[in-house]
């Protein structure tokens, strides 16, 4: 931590020996100086070692720009696509492209992952990736025990939380979610015990069209009848769904795009993370110039204030509401997402353009055939 002076005391008569005036050390035979107390010099930690890089993902631009805004406006985010289209790729290379931490968000996930003993000096000032498995109960995901400890979303603070086969999750666990994506609080309450845990994470969740996963593929069938694509996808709720800032399609990726068949033609690998990570630290930082906050914390008459919606957008935002039957917390998510699109162009506009962009990022969930 900057402007910490540390002191070390090997023995606790060191601790008594210092806090004595001068005149009584002396007379006691305390030395002055001691070995046992000595200031300790900070160290600058060593950079963490690269992580997984975007370039490893073969095409889906798409959903990397996605994930691109995602990470600039710290939005949420549900794909959806068949199995092996890359969507567990894409989420575990998605914490590579967020801003760095600050010196008070480091802290504040260390003081969460020391209280189960899972900070480690090494990975201090590294966003959290959390990915619990899909069996996992309620209480491993949002904390309880006695005294209550924090769960995984918890120790995602600040980080990313991933959910694969999102949902396969027990409705009590995936309903859960629902607080903490709105206030970023988790709070337990147990007949002995009441606790309340800061879960201010990037949710990442991924999940298959229907239960065999084929559903809209180019050359598989799906063979799931429309009532078992529609209990499937109806596992997660509309509030639920409400919350998730974007959704996105990911498609599977042609065999040529992965084998580089045609001759004299490059792998599609696309940008490093590096590269995307500087457009996001960027934009991200004209939000907390303009604001103080990431977009996805504007509410209210903050949102107004700083939307900045040009007429023609306005009009555009309007029509797609009453078109789509969008609640009022679902219009007000595509604006925020809007927002951060113009930042990404440095635009202190919010245009037309942009508001269509986070229109599409909407439901892809249809349900049948």
């Amino acid at each position: 931590m900057p402007g910490l002076r540390v002191i070390r005391a090997q023995h606790l008569s060191d601790v008594v020996a210092q806090l004595q005036p001068d005149t009584q050390r002396a007379q006691q035979g305390l030395a002055a100086t001691d070995a046992g107390w000595c200031v300790v010099q900070p160290q600058t930690p060593a950079p963490p070692a690269n992580g997984p890089n975007m370039r490893d993902v073969f095409g889906q631009h798409g959903v990397k720009r996605a994930l691109e805004i995602a990470a600039a406006g710290r939005h949420s985010v549900l794909m959806v696509g068949p199995p092996g289209a890359g969507k567990s790729m894409l989420a575990q290379r998605f914490a590579g492209l967020l801003p760095a931490m600050t010196a008070d968000e480091a802290l504040a996930s260390a003081a969460v992952a020391s209280l189960v003993g899972r900070f480690y000096p090494a990975r201090y000032g590294v966003r959290p990736f959390a990915a619990p498995h899909h069996t996992a109960s309620a209480v491993a995901l949002v904390g309880g025990g006695s005294p209550p400890k924090p769960g995984e979303i918890s120790l995602a603070h600040h980080g990313v939380l991933f959910l694969d086969e999102f949902p396969e999750f027990s409705r009590a666990s995936l309903e859960a979610l629902r607080e903490p994506l709105e206030t970023g609080l988790i709070r337990i309450a147990r007949a002995a015990h009441q606790a309340e845990f800061p879960a201010q994470f990037q949710l990442i969740a991924a999940m298959n069209p229907c239960p065999c996963g084929f559903l809209g593929h180019p050359t598989k069938a799906c063979r799931d009848t429309p009532d078992q694509v529609s209990r499937y996808q109806g596992k997660l709720s509309g509030p639920l769904l409400d919350r998730i800032d974007l959704h996105i399609n990911v498609q599977a990726v042609p065999p040529e795009q992965l084998l580089n068949t045609k001759s004299g033609e490059q792998h599609d690998q696309g940008e490093d993370s590096h590269v995307i990570q500087q457009r996001v630290e960027a934009a991200h930082q004209l939000a907390m110039s303009r604001q103080g906050s990431a977009n996805n914390l504007l509410i209210g008459e903050r949102l107004n204030t700083h939307m900045q919606l040009a007429h023609d957008a306005t009009a555009f935002v309007q029509q797609a509401a009453t078109k789509l039957q969008w609640s009022a917390r679902r219009m007000h998510r595509v604006m925020r997402v809007a927002r951060t699109i113009a930042d990404l162009e440095h635009s202190p506009q919010v245009a037309s353009v942009h508001v269509a962009e986070a229109v599409q990022y909407q439901r892809v969930l249809g349900g049948g055939h």
